[in-house]
């Protein structure tokens, strides 16, 4: 080859690389800002219902911290603008929204709330009012088009549970994302687990315990609640069965979420029992403790209490068929390597929301939510009455010939109640014994 032609060749190979650069460049502009990681830049709409504790929590510092993390990690530009807050005082609605700079018209208050928070036009709804509002107001965002963070439990009787299925169903359809506040399952170590168990390293769950023992988190002074402001504010709905489930619901179902999660299941059937004997304040009870039959007779224990002075546990043990082997390489990937565990799991799962939004993949986990909290419900109510419930009386179908008509059970007051102003108060102490009607 001549100097003249080894030339041409040099200009050709160059002139065709800056070519094929000319055309990469321009393939990479016209492509939607997801598939460019770093230069990911979005702003999104977001609106608070329950502006409590955890509702202020949730936003505050879960929610922003996610959006930082991932911008941090993956070189985004995501915005979190706040449009609405929400609670049934308003006063705490606008306590939140202050921080962001929303006028007094932005922040609302009463039992309707959450209409005008949707109509505020937010794209993702955080949901952290006490949890007989949550069907309700969870039908209300999904029929709006919203995607949802919404907190546990996701109702308090076996009616709300399979609204939030319903419209859990819904979302889906939609395409939309909903994320629960059962934190454990954006934990790494969590999934982890999990991965092994999917991939068969572990064998069958044969068995195993769960629990949330610890001592007093609630106010033991006697409510004496006369206005439907006094269920609901100053965190007194946590005291009431009609209005949080019972302790069982709002903390317990962590850990029987962990139990569907491995076992891939619900139970078929819950015996309990438990009782109060400490309490004065509202109508939980102390203590529970409940046998859970799941598929292929597998058993696990359920235990739950809140009484100071006593042994605490909180956690999930199992018995497995065999030992991990060394060496064992999992196939299932890890569902949220990219965006990361940083921060701890209250921020990983608004992070995995967010991610889940940007990258436009699936992620719905009212299903999830919804049967842990049944399991929760079906203990409950077990011990509240002394009978053994199965799922199939509680939630597949009507069973005329069920006694006590569990597939029917709601609580009073409801959502729709609060509404009405059609409220009848609760009084402490008013439990229900096992064994009577």
């Amino acid at each position: 080859m001549t100097g003249k032609d080894q030339g041409k060749k040099q200009d050709t190979s160059r002139r065709g690389f800056l070519k094929a650069t000319a055309i990469a460049g321009a393939a990479a502009a016209a492509a939607p800002a997801i598939l460019r990681g770093e230069e990911v830049k979005r702003a999104f709409k977001v609106a608070l219902i329950g502006c409590g504790g955890r509702g202020s929590d949730a936003l505050i510092n879960n929610h922003h911290q996610a959006a930082k993390n991932l911008n941090k990690k993956l070189g985004w530009n995501l915005e979190i603008q706040v449009v609405a807050t929400g609670d049934f005082v308003k006063g705490k609605a606008e306590g939140v929204g202050k921080r962001y700079g929303l006028g007094a018209d932005k922040c609302f208050g009463g039992a309707d709330c959450y209409k005008k928070v949707i109509e505020a036009g937010p794209e993702i709804v955080l949901m952290a009012q006490p949890p007989v509002f949550r069907p309700l107001h969870f039908e209300a965002c999904i029929a709006a088009g919203k995607h949802v963070f919404f907190e546990k439990p996701s109702a308090v009787d076996p009616v709300g549970v399979r609204r939030v299925i319903k419209a859990g169903e819904a979302a889906k359809a939609k395409k939309l994302v909903v994320v629960a506040g059962t934190q454990r399952r954006h934990s790494k170590g969590y999934n982890e687990r999990w991965r092994d168990i999917k991939d068969g390293a572990l064998g069958r769950v044969m068995g195993g315990r769960v629990a949330w023992n610890m001592g007093w988190i609630f106010s033991n002074k006697d409510i004496n609640a006369t206005k439907p402001e006094q269920l609901v504010g100053s965190g007194a709905w946590q005291l009431w069965s009609e209005m949080s489930g019972d302790h069982i619901c709002e903390q317990h179902v962590h850990n029987l979420d962990i139990a569907n999660w491995y076992l891939d299941a619900h139970p078929l059937s819950a015996a309990g029992f438990g009782y109060r004997i400490a309490r004065k304040a509202g109508n939980m009870y102390d203590f529970f403790s409940g046998d859970l039959e799941y598929p292929k007779g597998v058993h696990i224990h359920s235990m739950c209490r809140q009484i100071g002075g006593c042994w605490d546990w909180v956690g999930e043990e199992f018995t497995y068929e065999k030992n991990k082997p060394n060496g064992f390489k999992n196939e299932t990937p890890d569902p949220y390597e990219e965006p990361g565990y940083e921060g701890g799991d209250y921020v990983a799962e608004h992070a995995h929301l967010l991610w889940t939004l940007v990258k436009e993949k699936e992620l719905n986990e009212a299903q999830n939510v919804a049967w842990a909290t049944a399991v929760a419900i079906m203990i409950r109510e077990s011990a509240y009455s002394g009978q053994r419930i199965s799922w199939a009386d509680m939630y597949d179908k009507l069973n005329p010939k069920d006694p006590k008509k569990w597939f029917d059970l709601q609580l009073s007051p409801t959502a729709e109640d609060f509404e009405k102003g059609d409220v009848k108060m609760l009084k402490d102490g008013d439990i229900r014994a096992p064994g009577k009607a």
